[in-house]
């Protein structure tokens, strides 16, 4: 038996009675379909209506999107459907993470980099303010996982650092401020990634930490915050030998992620943590779940695994398919389909979500939308990125800048984002209006059949005053390395660093903190760990010598390499 009245989902009588009510009205299609947690391409009605809702799912999210739009479909869909419904967003850096209107606050590292638990509230609060604004009602973060290992390509910036305890008290303090907002959490990506250097999107993943390891950080981290009350947890395409081995004496040679795992859910979160709320998967078209099982088998087989929610589709029609299959031979058993169904209502019921469709307030009113980028929360992200920004080393003693001794700068932003554009024009701009000449490097063509006419050093030399490199490398999905990549011919052009010792040279990174790795003689070099423009306007102030700098690094930017230092 489940125990509703206890952690996390503490219901009344009368919830409970909800519940009840609401499972025995089911009919089987309708209990299948609340396993599921699709992903929303067009606020459309029609296509919400018959694409959506016909099918009957317990959630749903969207990706960023204009307010509006959101806020209308949104409000759709909760007016239409039979019982409330969980709405999503990876509000993980701020309101931005659902509305394009949103507030950029800042990315989980910044957070930590300021040493102060209580940004993270703030982030929290303002990232799910503006998100339950528009009808978002369940958030897919904090991230907690702890970034052990700086190869790994899609952790890094979205993590609060290396450091557990600094994890775990900015992932309460971010639960703190979602519960105030009546938004849900999903701590993710458990069993915790991190350790290794690959991307659960393209592969199965692996905790090699021993039992005593992962019990200190990782269990630490998640032991607290099931205590804090945390309503849901995503389970990631991340296996963890150690325990999945300590459960089950006979476990396989193979790999196996915990979103398959009786092993990681049901002994090891479960029963050994306590967990009692939701689990919900990570997203199952990501080929660590994919290619871990046919997925005929693996669609039913995770619920009966212990997931309560399927993040996601492959296909939503073959996915429904292969769940119904499964359940009629016997993959996924009665008792494990209860259980599921029960926690989804649950956990709705502890998000009132019942009642508020009950008093007709289940969508917000259209007031609400005003805090979305209200300037409170925009001077929160200013402030935040004023105690973030980090220096790590200025060996040549190059800070503070000025145009009366750099005025002639040779700038480029490396790394290829949809983002490129935006942080180019607000860095030139910015650094034009204090008097600096901004003078953007242009890719060589580099043609080997003729002679090419590259500068010569001395030309070089009396052309720049200052070099300045802005890294903007976004850590994203489907990527093995988040590495500077150059284009030129060793020295031969001016992309890659050969001149620090002829010009000052600068490097800022707003993204990945780990680039003295690919530029060890840069002897000037900033970690912004964002890149909007509340941090690049704060990283002018910093390098002008206008304001200190301030952030403590949440991780090693030497990268265990104490050359990188020099």
């Amino acid at each position: 038996m489940i125990n509703l009245k206890a952690n996390p989902f503490f219901l009344s009588d009368e919830d409970i009675a909800w519940v009840e009510e609401t499972k025995k009205e089911m009919t089987l299609d309708e209990k299948l379909g609340q396993l599921f947690f699709p992903i929303g391409y067009s606020p459309n009605e029609k296509y919400l209506q018959y694409e959506i809702l016909a099918k009957h799912p317990g959630g749903l999210m969207f990706r960023t999107g204009k307010t509006e739009e959101l806020f209308s479909a949104y409000t759709f869909l909760q007016n239409n459907s039979k019982i409330p419904m969980l709405l999503s967003a990876n509000l993980e850096a701020g309101g931005d993470g659902i509305v394009e209107e949103g507030t950029a606050f800042g990315k989980q590292m910044q957070i930590a980099a300021t040493g102060d638990p209580e940004q993270a509230y703030r982030l929290g609060k303002v990232s799910c303010a503006e998100a339950q604004a528009v009808g978002c009602n369940y958030a897919f973060a904090p991230v907690v996982d702890i970034d052990m290992e700086y190869h790994n390509p899609i952790t890094n910036v979205r993590t609060y650092g290396s450091n557990p305890e600094m994890v775990k008290k900015c992932g309460s303090a971010y639960m703190r401020g979602a519960k105030e907002c009546g938004v849900a959490v999903s701590i993710k990506h458990f069993p915790g990634d991190g350790v290794d250097e690959v991307d659960q999107h393209i592969l199965t993943s692996v905790n090699s930490l021993s039992c005593e390891e992962w019990d200190k950080t990782y269990g630490d981290i998640y032991k607290t915050l099931i205590e804090d009350g945390t309503l849901s947890v995503m389970a990631g395409h991340i296996a963890l030998p150690s325990y999945q081995k300590k459960f089950n004496p006979d476990f396989p040679k193979k790999i196996i992620p915990a979103t398959l795992s009786p092993e990681l859910l049901q002994n090891l979160l479960r029963e050994q943590l306590g967990f009692n709320g939701m689990i919900i998967t990570d997203a199952s078209p990501m080929v660590g779940f994919l290619c871990a099982m046919d997925r005929r088998k693996s669609v039913p087989y995770c619920i009966e695994a212990g997931c309560d929610m399927l993040l996601f589709n492959k296909d939503y029609g073959e996915d429904l398919m292969y769940m119904k299959e499964g359940y009629e031979k016997g993959i996924l058993s009665e008792k494990r389909l209860d259980e599921a169904v029960t926690r989804i209502l649950a956990m709705k019921a502890a998000l009132h979500l019942h009642e508020k469709k009950a008093n007709g307030t289940l969508a917000p009113s259209r007031e609400k939308l005003a805090v979305i980028g209200c300037m409170q929360h925009k001077k929160w992200a200013r402030e935040c990125a004023d105690k973030a920004i980090t220096l790590v080393k200025d060996t040549q003693e190059l800070l503070p800048i000025s145009p009366q001794k750099h005025k002639r700068v040779l700038y480029e932003v490396l790394g290829k984002s949809p983002s490129e554009q935006r942080v180019t024009d607000t860095f030139v701009k910015k650094m034009e209006a204090e008097g600096f000449c901004m003078i953007p490097y242009v890719e060589e063509k580099m043609d080997f059949t003729k002679p090419v006419q590259f500068e010569t050093v001395e030309e070089f030399r009396s052309k720049y005053d200052l070099v300045l490199y802005i890294g903007n490398v976004e850590n994203s999905s489907n990527k093995t390395t988040a590495r500077l990549n150059w284009h030129t011919l060793f020295g031969a052009g001016n992309n890659i660093p050969w001149f620090v010792e002829v010009v000052p040279t600068l490097f800022v990174s707003l993204q990945i903190p780990y680039h003295l790795l690919d530029v060890p003689m840069v002897k000037t070099y900033i970690n912004a760990y964002s890149n909007h423009d509340a941090v690049i306007e704060k990283v002018v102030e910093k390098i002008l010598g206008r304001s200190e700098f301030k952030g403590i690094s949440p991780v090693d930017p030497f990268c265990g390499k104490e050359y990188l230092a020099y």
